[in-house]
């Protein structure tokens, strides 16, 4: 676009007011945003922000916080998704804007339940006690004075004079370290946790608190005011429900998937009926091992479970012809004879593969979807067993599968954080004896993927994706998106139009 000299004038100044909004790259998101921006906007900032929580929710498992690998890893993310990283530059301006608008998003998206917020709370948090401690000092100072939290450094005459003190009443510092060591004058009120914890000098009514505790403080009113937030935003989300475009976007952003389309497959046909018993047992995650054996067992899965199994043995390559065979045989062998087959489950099946009704092209449920959506009832056996399976039975079952004690206690440990996907990870590092699988993982058909690959030696031999990082999404009727540019929701249209397949599965 070209501007006359006079518009390019009142442009600069535009962008100019704007700047002022984001004096600083860290911020509390105390104020939302009010410009306005596209749709396509809207969806592609939510998707880069939701990517980062999950990077710093699988860093935050998998490393210590504040190593230097994990700061290089989440560095690494911050500069790909294009996210203010260290708050060095004057010029982030998109940047900070970028992550300003995100933030508010997401948090409409996550304000919907207790579960939700306090993922989003956590994961927040640690992101902002990552860029806090990349700041320098002259930054965090300036930000401090930001957030109206300005506490005042010591000067070295105080520090020596108080030496003696500060070393006597700051848990693992000599005098070496109390010299090397930024400290701050804090006011009591704002330093009560350290000072029931004995973990800072305290005189006249001051607590001297060294720079590496200044980041519980920070920390602690942030986690105070974003709490707040949340519940604050939870009770107005009527009204924006109510909008028809944000309404779907913001309800499925909590449980969308942002990896590869697994819908458009290469290798259709080169998995054989005869070779899923032997995969079930080493390429599939435990939902899907859980569901074959059921099927196996039964001779019959609920609605749930067929549309979770169906949709997944589509996704690493089975055919309409050989899915329908494929369960007609099983169903048979059980109280379904073939003739009801025919008229019933046959067409179920060739409308997940878009040769019915709509033609629409189902996806492969992502691992958030399996988690957030459809929880299994009695007599039901889709799901996530690391969300929805009793611990008890969790523990036999990995136990029966011959994970080691040290790994099952560690799965548990990750399934009591709510980190279910994590814990799918672990028990993939466990049953193909590796130590770090080095990936995120986010969706059954990627689970498949990445054993195939590891089990073949790297090579991919029964495996090519379409590794576009977009959203899934067989959708004509929104407007289209370049998905180069910006990815599309998965799930919002796929569960709009899967509602009309119920009546073809009601009969158990």
């Amino acid at each position: 676009m070209e501007f006359s000299s006079r518009a390019r004038q009142k442009h600069a100044r535009l962008v100019g007011d704007r700047r002022e909004q984001y004096p600083h790259s860290l911020q509390f998101y105390l104020e939302p945003p009010t410009e306005s921006i596209s749709l396509v906007e809207f969806e592609s900032f939510a998707v880069d922000r939701l990517k980062l929580l999950k990077v710093v929710e699988n860093l935050g498992v998998s490393y210590v916080r504040g190593t230097d690998l994990y700061k290089s890893k989440l560095e690494v993310e911050l500069r790909k998704l294009k996210f203010p990283y260290r708050a060095l530059a004057e010029d982030d301006y998109e940047a900070r804007r970028k992550d300003h608008i995100s933030h508010f998003i997401l948090r409409l998206a996550y304000c919907q339940s207790e579960d939700l917020r306090r993922w989003f709370l956590q994961q927040e948090m640690d992101l902002f006690r990552y860029r806090f401690n990349e700041l320098t000092e002259n930054l965090r100072q300036k930000f401090l004075e930001h957030i109206n939290l300005s506490f005042e450094g010591i000067g070295e005459d105080l520090k020596n004079e108080l030496a003696d003190e500060l070393c006597a009443s700051t848990p693992g510092f000599n005098m070496s370290k109390v010299k090397e060591q930024m400290f701050y004058k804090v006011g009591l009120a704002d330093a009560v946790d350290l000072f029931r914890a004995r973990r800072v000098f305290i005189k006249d009514g001051f607590a001297y608190v060294p720079l590496k505790e200044i980041d519980v403080i920070v920390l602690n009113n942030y986690r105070t005011k974003l709490s707040k937030a949340l519940a604050l935003t939870a009770r107005s989300l009527p009204s924006i429900q109510s909008d028809e475009r944000l309404q779907p976007l913001l309800s499925h952003l909590s449980h969308s998937y942002v990896g590869p389309d697994y819908s458009i497959q290469k290798n259709t046909g080169k998995i054989y009926l005869e070779q899923i018993d032997a995969l079930s047992v080493k390429s599939f995650p435990l939902c899907m091992r859980q569901l074959h054996r059921a099927l196996r067992d039964s001779h019959h899965l609920r609605h749930g479970g067929r549309m979770q199994y169906g949709l997944f043995l589509k996704g690493i390559g089975l055919t309409l012809e050989q899915a329908l065979e494929f369960w007609k045989k099983e169903f048979i062998r059980g109280k379904v004879d073939a003739d009801k087959f025919d008229k019933g489950y046959a067409y179920s099946i060739r409308h997940n593969y878009g040769k019915e009704g709509k033609r629409t092209d189902y996806t492969p449920y992502s691992c958030m979807k399996i988690i957030m959506s459809n929880p299994p009832s009695q007599g039901d056996y889709h799901g996530c067993p690391f969300r929805h399976s009793d611990p008890e039975l969790l523990k036999q079952k990995l136990q029966s599968y011959k994970i080691p004690p040290s790994g099952i206690t560690q799965i548990l440990e990750l399934v009591k954080g709510m980190h279910y996907q994590l814990a799918c990870q672990k028990y993939f590092e466990f049953t193909h004896d590796v130590d770090d699988i080095g990936f995120s993982l986010n969706h059954p058909n990627q689970y498949f993927t990445e054993s195939q690959k590891l089990l073949s030696g790297g090579r991919e031999l029964k495996k090519e994706f379409n590794n576009s990082g977009n959203f899934q999404q067989k959708n004509n009727s929104q407007e289209s998106i370049n998905s180069s540019s910006a990815p599309t929701s998965s799930n919002a249209t796929a569960d709009t139009e899967l509602e009309g397949l119920e009546a073809y599965f009601t009969e158990d």
